[in-house]
Order: C-alpha cells, then structure tokens, then sequence
C-alpha cells in the first residue's frame, strides 16, 4: 500500500509500526477480558519475571506469557489509522524514513480493521475455535463478490 518504506525489520526495531498497531496480537479469552486493568492486568497477562512494558506499542500488550495448554486465546492481528497520533507523529517528523504520511491521508476516515481467530492451546500446538477467517486479498474478493451479485 505504499505507507511505509526503507528496512521492515529497522522500522519494527525502532517502533515505526506502532502507528499503525499500537495494541497486542491478543490476548487470553475468559471472565472480563477486555476488563483485565481491574484484575490487574500485568499479573492476568504476564509472570513476575516478564514484566508489562511501558513503552508506547509495548504498554497495550496484553498478553506476554508463555503458552501453556489449555490456555484459550484471540489472536487479532490489525491495522488502525488513528487521526490525532497521525497528526501528531507527521508534526514531528517522527519515523519520516519509515512513514510515507502523504499515503496516510486516504485512511484518515478509515479507522481500521483487523482478524480475529480464537485458538485453545494443546500439549501439542492449537486448534482453532470455529471455522478459518479468510484472509487472502483473492478470497476477500470473490466472497464481495459472490454478495454483490445475490
């Protein structure tokens, strides 16, 4: 899409990506998920020796411990266009050779979107809770498709 350039890895080490994702991939699924702050969310998503972050792209994690089985969990990959810390970023010049803020003016409105599976974890891996999402640009667009012409 063009909104970002020059090293991928370089921009994710330095945190460039956190204006477009500056939440978790997920997060443990059960009683008051979304609610966690008042469980005390770095002990819900996190063990005394790996601490929550409080770095911006790092403090919206909600999740860092090991997986264990039996553990339920989303994983919600996204991506967000947020208006003021666009705004704010572009005043700063902040990430410049990582962001193209030129691109970003189409998605101001936008707000976002992301995917979101469920996964229980098992001695031997995951298993997916309910039916795969589908996710590649070619499937999106025959099942738009498909509902278009019905």
């Amino acid at each position: 899409m063009g909104l970002m350039k020059g090293d991928s890895h370089e921009a994710v080490q330095q945190g460039a990506h956190t204006l477009f994702f500056p939440c978790g991939l997920g997060h443990m699924m059960g009683l008051d998920v979304h609610d966690m702050e008042d469980l005390g969310e770095e002990y819900v998503g996190y063990t005394d020796e790996l601490k929550k972050s409080t770095a911006f792209g790092l403090k919206s994690l909600r999740l860092g411990k090991a997986l264990e089985p039996g553990f339920v969990l989303t994983v919600e990959p996204g991506i967000y266009f947020i208006p003021e810390l666009i705004d704010r970023w572009q005043a700063e010049n902040k990430f410049s050779e990582f962001i193209n803020y030129d691109k970003l003016v189409p998605f101001r409105n936008f707000g976002g979107a992301r995917v979101e599976e469920n996964f229980l974890i098992t001695d031997t891996g995951y298993r997916l809770l309910g039916d795969p999402l589908i996710k590649e640009i070619n499937d999106i667009e025959l099942v738009r498709d498909l509902a278009n012409n019905n």
